[in-house]
């Protein structure tokens, strides 16, 4: 499942310009998980943290910046927890941090819309 995950928000990356709800991404790269409920969520949660751990160690942009907490500015406290983990800055910092979120972003599909990023480690 990290796998297919991982495919799609690069794909979400280098194709889209905007973030993909959670809903969205379950349904569109077929999970199969129900968001109603809350093991199935938090494991959800628990690979997208996975995805970007790997993705942070390896030199590559966070793929988990792309995805929206719906009902929310874009992201919850866990993704900010997450960054402060990674040595981004603690996560209260983060998530006050009007520029944080967008640059993430934009660094994440700059670097999946070069092709040799794209070739080489897609």
């Amino acid at each position: 499942m990290n796998a297919r995950i991982r495919r799609y928000l690069i794909n979400i990356s280098r194709n889209q310009t905007g973030t993909v709800s959670y809903l969205t991404l379950v349904q569109e790269a077929e999970l199969g998980l129900n968001l109603d409920v809350s093991h199935e969520k938090s494991r959800l949660n628990e690979i997208l943290a996975e995805i970007s751990d790997t993705e942070h160690a390896a030199g590559r942009p966070i793929l988990s910046c792309l995805v929206k907490v719906e009902g929310s500015k874009g992201q919850g406290d866990s993704f900010f927890k997450l960054c402060e983990r990674m040595g981004m800055g603690t996560w209260r910092e983060l998530k006050q941090n009007p520029e944080f979120l967008p640059s993430l972003r934009q660094e994440c599909r700059a670097f999946w819309r070069n092709d040799e990023n794209f070739n080489s480690f897609s």
